[in-house]
């Protein structure tokens, strides 16, 4: 069978915007590189159920968000002066996208109109910062949804995981902040498909922490991981977090170190460090599971490549198939739904 799979890049170097590939889930090969549509460095993409792209986007200079038909054309960009978004989600049940800006430490919510393009309803404006030298401002990097439909965001700036109630019209009221460890930097989080735990990754002190989600917000820590193995002492950044379908494996990806690490999901919702996999390439910014749970793909920022990992879904362990599919300043890698 053969899977589209799509990119998000910079352009800053060779690439032109998104692209789309084949991949042959019984091989585990990718094939066929093209460009899907020429967007100003689509870091970030998410698809909506009918199929509609949504991409971190640029237009005439100006930063925001882009959406796309599923044939490559554009329906709109929404824009304002300043650094685009670094992170798209889909919100099915309130025809919803939010996205998150970095540069300018912001939360958005755009109301999907009938034909899938988007307009702007409401932002909230973060404010702080935090001791490490890359927090001297809110950075929002993480918008998605809590399992309760509640928005939760991740701010790298602030060390914060803020809690949001949004209206079906795309209005947000504040309802909780959980704390971080103090210059950790709260990237990304993912949520345990039963227990009711949330895995946050941490990018400046490459830490997973373990949380108990109790509802409507609110989050309180339980375990605190590292990423790296105890004698790394280079830099390091942590990246993508990602769960396996059963949930019974996290994995997570170290930018420096350059690896996968791995491990188990314990009975009480912990982590067990498994294995820490060399990802044959500079900068693995994202990866990304297979549907079929078989395949693990990580794509490279900086040495322009795409590898492919065969995964034992009985162990969790991953083996490397191949390291030499060429993607130009890949950072985001994603399935149609």
């Amino acid at each position: 069978m053969i899977e589209t799979i799509y990119f998000g890049t910079y352009t800053r170097r060779l690439s032109q915007g998104i692209y789309q590939a084949d991949f042959d889930t019984e091989t585990g090969q990718l094939a066929n590189l093209k460009l899907f549509a020429a967007e100003p460095s689509p870091t970030y993409l998410a698809f909506d159920q009918k199929n509609h792209l949504y991409s971190v986007g640029s237009k005439d200079g100006q930063g925001g968000i882009a959406a796309y038909q599923t044939d490559g054309t554009l329906l709109n960009h929404v824009v304002e002066e300043g650094a685009p978004h670094c992170y798209v989600a889909v919100d099915e049940k309130r025809g919803l996208v939010y996205g998150a800006n970095y540069h300018k430490g912001q939360v958005l919510v755009y109301k999907r109109k009938e034909d899938g393009s988007l307009v702007l309803t409401d932002m909230d404006q973060h404010s702080g910062h935090g001791p490490h030298a890359n927090q001297t401002s809110p950075h929002v990097h993480y918008t998605d949804l809590t399992p309760d439909q509640y928005l939760v965001t991740c701010d790298l700036g602030t060390d914060e995981v803020t809690s949001y109630h949004v209206t079906a019209e795309g209005k947000l009221s504040k309802i909780a902040t959980y704390n971080c460890q103090a210059g950790a930097g709260a990237r990304h989080l993912v949520f345990h498909h039963h227990y009711k735990i949330a895995y946050l990754i941490c990018e400046l002190n490459s830490t997973i922490e373990v949380l108990i989600y109790d509802g409507v917000g609110e989050f309180e820590r339980m375990q605190t991981i590292s990423t790296l193995p105890q004698d790394y002492d280079g830099f390091n950044g942590t990246a993508a977090i990602r769960l396996s379908k059963d949930g019974k494996y996290l994995y997570a990806s170290n930018r420096g170190h350059d690896s996968i690490a791995v491990y188990t999901i314990l009975a009480d919702g912990s982590l067990e460090l498994l294995e820490f996999v060399p990802t044959s390439g500079k900068t693995p910014r994202d990866f990304d599971l297979t549907p079929d749970q078989e395949f693990l793909i990580a794509v490279h920022q900086d040495s322009d490549n795409a590898t492919v990992f065969k995964r034992n879904p009985e162990t969790g362990r991953l083996a490397e198939l191949s390291n030499d599919f060429h993607v130009p300043e890949a950072v985001c890698i994603s399935f149609a739904d």
